[in-house]
């Protein structure tokens, strides 16, 4: 690849635009602004229609500026993402970000949620610029970049989801799709595929961080239960007062600091099950419990958040909610596992076209 290239396409709104890419971009920037274009506010190179008639000089001044200039997709990938925004189900809305330096583009790589040919080309190819559509009630912000090496097709996946501390090869990650140039069939894969496996990778995620927590307090209960019962230490050291103490509370401090997680994941879980339709219907009583000691939970972190409770009384408290859920965790990880996320809003097949809607554009600099 040059060490500057311009890649041009067109926008409804912007006619002519380009796009400066590579480590000597600021060579791109010279040979666009003496051709004519005019820098926008989202990082796109756009060229007035007063100025068309400097595109055919493009390529000479370009060449004298050591810049190789190249044609990207018909239509700009921020048309194709405010089409996009515009035909999914819910709100949403589009935005884009370029990458004139290389560099630039690693800022994505931690926070792409992907298994699939995103994750991976994120990670190795070159991508110059790249759109979000961002639902604004959930949410969910998605990647949509040009797919490397296709001229019609594009790339679209996940970020990582608030609240889980996932990126790229994470086991439950989502697999990225790949979308034709139709807005319509493009909105139809995101609606009908991508989004409810999107849904039900973090809803796996959720129960398999519950399942982890519960089993590390679990295991260190038993270990805590042991000392207790011998009174005397792994090496036979006996066990003093003061000593148990601090076990103890070394204990409670560890069980609570990952029931966090459970109190994190589980409410939006417990609210998906449904035992009546199990083949555990006498499980309700169990998840009612459940359910009382996560609020209870939740309740004391908003009362830690406010500096009203002391350690003691956080140990004592938090220890009657992390009970119930090792009596009856089991109970909710079964239900969990046979519940499943509530479904987004579905496209019609035949939806009707409608006008393009507004969006709003970001960049970020070199």
């Amino acid at each position: 690849m040059a060490e500057a290239q311009i890649i041009l396409s067109s926008s409804r709104e912007s006619g002519v635009v380009a796009v400066a890419s590579g480590e000597q971009y600021p060579l791109a920037y010279t040979a666009l602004r003496e051709c004519g274009f005019q820098l926008n506010s989202d990082g796109v190179w756009s060229l007035p229609a007063e100025a068309q008639s400097a595109l055919a000089g493009l390529l000479t001044c370009a060449k004298r500026h050591h810049t190789s200039v190249h044609m990207g997709k018909g239509a700009f990938i921020g048309d194709t993402a405010l089409d996009l925004a515009h035909q999914l189900p819910g709100q949403w809305e589009a935005s884009v970000e370029i990458y004139p330096h290389p560099a630039g583009q690693e800022d994505l790589v931690p926070w792409v949620w992907d298994s699939g040919e995103l994750g991976r080309a994120v990670q190795s190819e070159r991508i110059p610029c790249a759109a979000f559509l961002t639902d604004v009630v959930q949410g969910t912000t998605l990647l949509l970049i040009d797919r490397p090496g296709n001229q019609l097709d594009y790339l679209v996946g996940a970020f990582a989801p608030e609240g889980l501390d996932v990126g790229y090869g994470d086991p439950y990650a989502p697999r990225s799709v790949v979308l034709p140039p139709s807005p319509g069939q493009a909105a139809q894969i995101l609606a009908d595929r991508y989004l409810p496996s999107y849904e039900q990778a973090i809803h796996a995620h959720q129960n398999a961080d519950i399942a982890s927590a519960l089993g590390y307090i679990r295991s260190e209960h038993r270990t805590w239960q042991t000392l207790s019962a011998s009174g005397r230490f792994s090496d036979a050291t006996p066990l003093s007062a003061a000593a148990f103490g601090t076990s103890t509370q070394m204990f409670l401090d560890h069980a609570w600091h990952r029931f966090l997680v459970v109190i994190d994941h589980a409410p939006t879980l417990l609210d998906r099950c449904r035992p009546d339709r199990s083949p555990w219907p006498d499980d309700a009583a169990a998840l009612s419990r459940l359910a009382d000691a996560v609020a209870d939970a939740k309740a004391l972190v908003d009362e830690i958040r406010g500096g009203q409770v002391s350690k003691a009384e956080r140990r004592n408290r938090s220890w009657l909610a992390i009970k119930t859920w090792l009596t009856d965790g089991e109970v909710f990880l079964r239900q969990a596992r046979v519940s499943a996320p509530h479904r987004r809003p579905s496209l019609p097949v035949t939806a009707p076209p409608r006008p393009p809607a507004a969006g709003r554009a970001t960049h970020r600099g070199p």
